[in-house]
């Protein structure tokens, strides 16, 4: 450049990288005996003009597994790779993600379910490996191997059948219910007569499951015996008494007159009786002779608590029970049911037998919802799943929090969820709640939320420590959840069509084939 007929040389000025940096923990070559350890105070800070270091490939996945306590023979779980370096490999701590509970959060078609099934993979290469999976729309059938077994909840085509556990069908019979669900089942709360109806029901149920036990062989159950007591029962004598009830004479001064609750029942009975003649709830209803048992809640509870190496197969430690068929307005109730008994059964086992079994809840939102109305069967699951949250760590019960929509997810549930596995999230709302998990130091990084690619994770929390961006290793068996390809479809010159089935199996209300 020439300027009043001389050169001019631009003068240059210095390059300068700039990187933010966010300190969140100080690494301690020495700790009396121990090595490498983080910790989450700042001891130092970094001098002005201090040398920045990259770490990749082989020290990457080191400096990781220190930092996360998986180094050597520690509970390592392989959840892929790192985006800064894809030789690195991404290990969680296997111990802290289920202690401190997690959440796997996504939009749909983001790998949310592939997250999943990564997870499970790694977990099924345990030899007492324990899980439960709440699969609702029936997409994890295709996980197919010894490590896996698969349950469905018995349809109306299991009716009749004498169809259990060791057909992989499983009954919810009715004398599992508690009081709450109970009373959510039958009572109609608008109902002038409700309380009554809540309280008979009450009396009758309690009196039946008193008179299956034998004053002697079962002294030590009614010695404490409530309506929770999970005691199986006549329910046609429960019905035979509100019928009673319902049409009593008693005497009078002037010869007979109307009983207290004469009449005041109808309302109940009629629920009573839809609800027992609905095949559809049949699982409950109409359970095989053997479900009223009292020994069938024990055999059945090891089947679901049990871990892999107690089975007597030595099979099965990942439970995958297939909800599909369950209708809507019952799903609350029927999930946080196998919930609840998990729970309890785990609170009531001595601390050295004791072994710990993670549920993996998908389509959370569907029965664990942030807006659940009062005295409904989604109030019923939320307490559930809110005491399992808070209280389960004691008693070896993790949670699983699975979602695409976390802004509809109870929010105390998602508070104690210490880990997080979120994939590409596009909605605001979604984006707000993962943003209020984070701590305040690490705020930032819930910007990457929408512009995550496909199968990418951002993952945050004490099974990780450092906040950090993953590819997800593709999983051995694919869920059957994958995108449709419209236009593929579209444009293919074989047609495709299957609707005189669909209406058999709408008309059955069954998938399966009889």
């Amino acid at each position: 450049m020439r300027l009043g007929g001389k050169a001019v040389h631009p003068i240059r000025s210095p390059e300068n990288n700039l990187v933010r940096v966010a300190l969140i923990g100080t690494l301690v070559d020495k700790e009396g005996l121990k090595e490498n350890v983080f910790k989450r105070t700042l001891e130092t800070v970094p001098e002005i003009d201090a040398d920045c270091f990259s770490l990749e490939g082989q020290r990457l996945t080191d400096f990781m597994q220190v930092i996360s306590q998986v180094s050597g023979d520690g509970p390592q779980l392989d959840l892929g790779r790192y985006v800064l370096d894809e030789d690195a490999r991404a290990f969680l701590n296997g111990n802290r993600l289920f202690q401190r509970h997690a959440i796997v959060v996504g939009s749909t078609g983001s790998g949310k379910s592939y997250t999943t099934a990564r997870l499970l993979d790694q977990i099924a290469e345990l030899p007492q490996a324990n899980v439960i999976l709440f699969d609702i729309h029936g997409e994890y059938q295709t996980l197919d191997s010894d490590e896996f077994r698969h349950l469905r909840i018995a349809g109306p085509g299991d009716i009749g059948q004498d169809r259990g556990l060791a057909d992989g069908v499983l009954h919810l019979p009715f004398w599992l219910l508690g009081y709450e669900a109970l009373v959510a089942l039958f009572v109609d709360r608008s109902d002038q007569n409700a309380p009554n109806q809540a309280m008979l029901m009450t009396r009758c149920i309690t009196d039946a499951k008193q008179a299956m036990l034998d004053p002697v062989q079962h002294a030590d159950i009614l010695a404490n015996f409530t309506i929770d007591s999970p005691v199986p029962f006549n329910i046609d004598n429960v019905h035979a008494e509100l019928a009673r009830l319902n049409q009593e004479m008693v005497q009078g001064a002037r010869g007979e007159k109307q009983g207290p609750y004469f009449d005041k029942l109808s309302r109940l009975i009629a629920r009573f009786e839809a609800k027992r003649n609905d095949r559809r709830l049949g699982f409950i209803f109409q359970p095989p002779a053997a479900c009223i048992d009292m020994a069938w809640l024990s055999d059945m509870t090891h089947f679901l608590i049990g871990g892999r190496g107690s089975q007597k197969d030595g099979k099965g430690g990942i439970k995958i029970i297939n909800f599909s068929e369950v209708p809507s307005d019952i799903l609350p109730l029927m999930v946080s049911l196998i919930a609840r008994l998990i729970f309890s059964v785990s609170q009531w086992t001595p601390l050295e037998n004791r072994h710990p079994i993670a549920l993996f809840c998908d389509e959370a939102h569907l029965y664990i919802p942030e807006r659940a109305s009062s005295e409904s069967a989604d109030e019923i699951s939320v307490g559930i799943f809110e005491r399992i949250a808070k209280e389960g760590r004691k008693y070896g019960v993790g949670l699983v929090v699975i979602s695409q929509r976390p802004s509809e997810v109870n929010r105390t549930v998602l508070s104690q969820c210490n880990n997080v596995i979120a994939m590409r999230l596009t909605n605001g709302d979604d984006q707000s709640v993962i943003k209020r998990l984070l701590p305040d130091s690490l705020g930032g990084f819930g910007d990457l939320l929408p512009i995550l690619d496909i199968g990418e994770a951002l993952v945050v929390g004490d099974a990780s420590l450092l906040p950090t961006r993953v590819v997800v290793s593709e999983p051995r068996f694919k869920p059957s959840s994958a995108t449709v390809d419209f236009w593929d479809c579209w444009r293919d010159a074989d047609p495709i069509a299957g609707s005189e089935d669909a209406v058999l199996s709408w008309r059955r209300q069954s998938n399966q084939n009889c």
